[in-house]
């Protein structure tokens, strides 16, 4: 089976940040996988799946010349001779459907976030017959693409796309006489909510809050949110946070933090949060997506409201006043990831899906 892999860029993270993995999944079942990006972007996931030895092609126009992208996957498809066309996010889906109808080729369609346009989930709903499956990257995703898309129930399944690496390296315990290393990763994008993150540390200032052992806050991400955040910081006189831009070891900078700090309004499965459990540390994150089923609250982590810089203010106070509690917190953490997305699990629920491909293509 030749699976083409068409996603909307090739930029860091995001839905593009699995592909090497779940692209591993597919060729050990004996798929053959290249992957189609509709968009460079900032180019930066692109390495990893090189170097996982899957073929990248990439359409030369910009973003928002949609005829022209569908030109280039018409015809890029066409010579690849793909047996099914396989997509992420709303803009490849609809291309990726509209060529597959035209080849008459069967589609399967990744959903991946918890936050839809309007637009964009009422085209996906009037369009949910033209992709044969529709796969939920998390639990949380699978529910909300029932509701909002409404698929036959045997044409959706959920394949959660986190595996654990088991051989990641791991945080240090945070000592007596140590500052208290918090960090968060990802774009800076207001869906990430790092706004609230220091409106609620600006508050602890105000407040006088005096925790027993220093802390510092490290944000590792670029975006268009930079200059913002950055504003916000100096003018509330936040000397103990840094912005350390991309991050290109992301495993090494989570292993030097003693807690995660994930305050999204939004997320479906959060890979970033997900990777610092394996890393063995706590996570303190807005009660949204996936991570409301993965956090337990005083046991793995601290769950707060999206939003809300009161209640997240409250709960880094809570953290931080017993620094000793974060390091059996980080160990619980990974062992709850471990009984959830360990390696062998997402294995077979990819041979799952492809023996189902192949049965509703026969």
């Amino acid at each position: 089976m030749r699976i083409a892999y068409v996603i909307n860029s090739i930029e860091g993270g995001g839905a593009q940040s699995p592909i090497p993995a779940i692209a591993r999944v597919l060729r050990q079942e004996g798929a053959e996988v290249a992957v189609f990006a509709l968009s460079r972007r900032d180019g930066r996931g692109a390495a990893a799946m090189e170097a996982a030895g899957l073929e990248v092609r990439v359409c030369p126009a910009g973003e928002k010349r949609q005829i022209a992208a569908l030109r280039w996957l018409t015809a890029e498809l066409k010579r690849w001779a793909p047996d099914v066309i396989w997509t992420s996010l709303t803009r490849a889906t609809l291309l990726g459907q509209w060529v597959g109808g035209a080849m008459g080729k069967p589609v399967v369609s990744w959903q991946h976030a918890a936050f839809l346009k309007p637009a964009n989930r009422a085209l996906l709903r009037l369009r949910r017959s033209a992709s044969m499956l529709w796969i939920g990257d998390s639990e949380s995703v699978t529910a909300l693409t029932a509701a909002r898309i409404a698929p036959p129930p045997d044409r959706l399944v959920c394949w959660p796309i986190f595996a654990m690496d088991r051989d990641t390296p791991q945080a240090s315990p945070w000592s007596p006489g140590e500052t208290v290393r918090l960090g968060a990763l990802g774009r800076l994008h207001p869906v990430k909510g790092f706004d609230v993150l220091l409106d609620a540390l600006a508050r602890l200032k105000a407040q006088g809050f005096s925790p027993p052992a220093p802390f510092e806050v490290a944000i590792a991400g670029d975006g268009a949110e930079r200059e913002r955040l950055e504003a916000m910081r100096i003018a509330s006189g936040l000397d103990n946070v840094r912005f350390v831009g991309f991050c290109p070891e992301p495993t090494r900078f989570l292993a030097g933090l003693h807690l995660y700090l994930q305050p999204s309004r939004s997320e479906g499965l959060c890979v970033a949060a997900h990777e610092a459990m394996q890393a063995g540390l706590p996570v303190l994150a807005s009660a949204v997506g996936e991570l409301a089923y993965s956090i337990v609250p005083g046991e793995t982590g601290f769950l707060t409201p999206p939003g809300d810089a009161t209640a997240l203010a409250a709960t880094l106070a809570e953290a931080l006043s017993a620094p000793d509690r974060l390091a059996a917190m980080g160990q619980a953490a990974r062992a709850r990831l471990e009984a959830r997305f360990g390696p062998e699990q997402f294995h077979e629920r990819g041979a799952e899906i492809l023996r189902k491909i192949r049965s509703l293509s026969a």
